[in-house]
């Protein structure tokens, strides 16, 4: 919150904010929940040419994660791979975990599928998150496939 708030200040104050700041406020905004915030900034970075890197973009999308906004973490990810970023297994894990929190099992399983193909190293966090949304959904089968691959 006061990250943000020193980053209005800035701003108001026509103090010259560069790709450094916004990341630090998107970071923060991660910690704060305010995921709105988060690509609120990000835009900001995008309009004024700043440069977005994977940690900016996997910020936002953990922001988006604790809120559980699957979409937009997914609009994140396809963001990153449009600007030719790589995504990384915590912006992978935390966009299976929004896709979780918004029992959207598919999803998470396609970028399980997504993250084996990247050879992206998946951990106790990312599984946990796609067998939870399969549990929710009652796909047993599915969960039970994915609890025997971590081995």
């Amino acid at each position: 919150e006061k990250a943000t708030q020193l980053f209005n200040v800035m701003a108001e104050s026509k103090l010259q904010c560069n790709a450094i700041t916004c990341s630090a406020a998107i970071m923060a905004c991660d910690s704060g929940s305010k995921w709105r915030k988060a690509l609120d900034l990000l835009s900001v970075m995008a309009e004024t040419k700043m440069e977005i890197d994977a940690v900016t973009c996997g910020a936002a999308i953990s922001a988006c994660d604790r809120c559980g906004e699957w979409e937009k973490s997914l609009q994140l990810l396809r963001l990153m791979a449009h600007r030719k970023l790589e995504s990384n297994t915590i912006a992978c894990s935390s966009a299976i975990s929004a896709c979780e929190k918004g029992s959207n099992w598919e999803r998470a399983l396609q970028l399980c599928g997504i993250m084996a193909r990247r050879k992206l190293e998946s951990n106790v966090l990312t599984f946990n998150a796609a067998i939870s949304a399969c549990e929710k959904a009652g796909k047993q089968k599915q969960a039970f496939e994915l609890f025997s691959s971590m081995a």
